[in-house]
């Protein structure tokens, strides 16, 4: 991970020096504004190979829709830089986390090259270590979690009565075995429970096979054996005879090899307790042992995590364009027939086509100067008419407001705004009140079957709710009967 962030880190300094007189856009955001020069150097450079990534016609023509009149290259070059700097800013925000999960990581290695283990204080809890050891030429590696001891035992209380805490303390004595009368695993022999005020001091009827901390002989027959417990509380103690019934273990090769590992381990952290480090030991049965650490390092799989959020951000910006594009082709639909019947109630005022679209664009901008809402459909009336104020001829500033929107409605509008000029259509008048009617009659059309779409979408949920009540209903019913 430290590589990956080397290599990270001198990409982005070559890459923030060769762009550091791009000049971008003022978007308020300190933070963005190194990574969208690098963004626009990058961009400049893939225009330059031509790269379709950063030349969509989708895009184009969605951004040359939400934002009728700017220039499209200069609003293809502005999205694509924004996409660019966002991606870039989770890159190395994702290179960043890894390599801090990474140091994390490596700061919990307590096992250093020499096999030793620092043990902590006697203030300071025993922790736990995963290790994994090579044994011989062939190289098996063998996984073993051990805990390392402080360099001072720890004093536990324990409050509970007698009779249940010697039920516990023999459930616990058995360790992995089945029961202390099928024994073929080490002992947990313990010196006391938590939650019980006893201590507790083992003795072995035979130290040959149980030692006297749980450590089992292997037998080739059942044994059958004893051990004692002393179970005191200050002034008060009793002694239990626990029997002990030995069997020989069914081990393979490799784990009788495991278990000779684990009990060498085991005893070698043992015997040092009293030391500052513990020096894991290096030889089996003549073999060279080697001892390696194993640790979580999940820094590259979060590294990898991010740098794919930071190319899904840059291609799912392409898909949110869109959804806000179709966003605003519905809204202009539902605002048609409302725009309709108010060209329809000017014209039939008086009023010219062009002193309608004046009028209707003036009262809107009025609006959003004291705060209404968008209304999309007049902000292309507006541009309408500052085309018009421009010198473009009436009739093509029609056909283009039709256009604009690629919808067929609007289109079919302008068309019909555009033949009145043309050919002096004397019942443009009564073709818009009829436009208005049939977009009316449409709109119904379309919000009823939104609404049959929301009746199906809310099926699932209410089943769900259906079977929640069908449950409180019935288990009371239920429970009234098994009693």
């Amino acid at each position: 991970m430290y590589a990956v962030a080397g290599v990270t880190a001198i990409l982005y300094l070559i890459l923030g020096f060769l762009s550091r007189k791009e000049t971008v856009a003022d978007t308020g955001q300190k933070v963005l504004r190194p990574f969208q020069r690098m963004g626009m150097f990058l961009y400049k450079r893939a225009c330059i190979c031509r790269l379709p990534v950063f030349s969509s016609r989708q895009v184009a023509r969605d951004l040359e829709r939400l934002h009728p009149g700017e220039n499209v290259q200069c609003l293809c070059a502005d999205y694509y830089v924004k996409k660019l700097g966002l991606s870039l800013l989770l890159f190395l925000v994702g290179t960043l986390l890894g390599t801090a999960l990474c140091a994390k990581t490596q700061s919990e290695r307590l096992l250093d090259h020499t096999g030793s283990v620092a043990r902590g204080s006697y203030r300071e809890k025993e922790r736990e270590l995963e290790v994994m050891a090579t044994v011989g030429e062939e190289a098996e590696e063998y996984t073993f979690h051990v805990n390392v001891g402080v360099r001072a035992l720890l004093e536990e209380q324990l409050r509970e009565l007698y009779p249940s805490f010697l039920q516990e303390l023999l459930a616990e004595a058995a360790g992995s075995n089945p029961s202390l009368l099928s024994v073929t695993e080490d002992l947990s022999l313990v010196e006391s429970l938590e939650g019980y005020p006893f201590s507790v001091e083992w003795e072995s009827g035979n130290p040959a096979l149980v030692g006297s901390d749980g450590g089992v002989t292997e037998v080739e027959e059942a044994v059958d054996t004893t051990v004692t417990a002393e179970i005191s509380y200050e002034d008060w103690s009793r002694q239990e005879e626990i029997p002990i019934r030995l069997l020989p273990p069914d081990l393979s090769p490799r784990e009788r090899l495991r278990r000779e590992l684990e009990d060498l381990l085991a005893l070698s952290e043992k015997e040092s307790r009293g030391d500052a480090v513990w020096t894991l030991p290096d030889r089996l049965n003549g073999e060279k042992i080697v001892w390696t650490q194993v640790l979580q390092d999940d820094s590259l799989s979060l590294w990898g995590a991010i740098f794919a959020a930071a190319v899904l951000t840059y291609f799912l910006a392409d898909r949110d364009l869109r959804d806000k594009q179709e966003r605003r082709r519905q809204q202009l639909k539902r605002e048609y027939p409302d725009l309709v019947q108010m060209l329809a109630l000017y014209l039939g005022a008086g009023m010219t086509v062009r002193g309608t679209f004046s009028k209707i664009a003036g009262e809107y901008e009025q609006g959003r100067a004291k705060g209404k809402g968008e209304n999309h459909a007049c902000e292309e009336m507006v541009y309408t008419c500052r085309e018009l104020q421009a010198g473009i001829s009436e009739g093509a500033a029609y056909e283009r407001f039709g256009r604009r929107t690629g919808l067929q409605e609007y289109i079919r509008l302008g068309t019909l705004l555009q033949q009145n000029l043309k050919k002096g259509n004397s019942a443009l008048l009564i073709r818009l009140r009829e436009e208005a009617d049939k977009s009316s009659l449409e709109r119904i059309q379309h919000s009823r079957k939104l609404g049959e779409e929301a009746v199906t979408k809310l099926l699932l949920p209410m089943v769900m709710m259906l079977l929640v009540v069908m449950v409180m209903i019935m288990l009371p019913a239920f429970s009234s009967t098994v009693m």
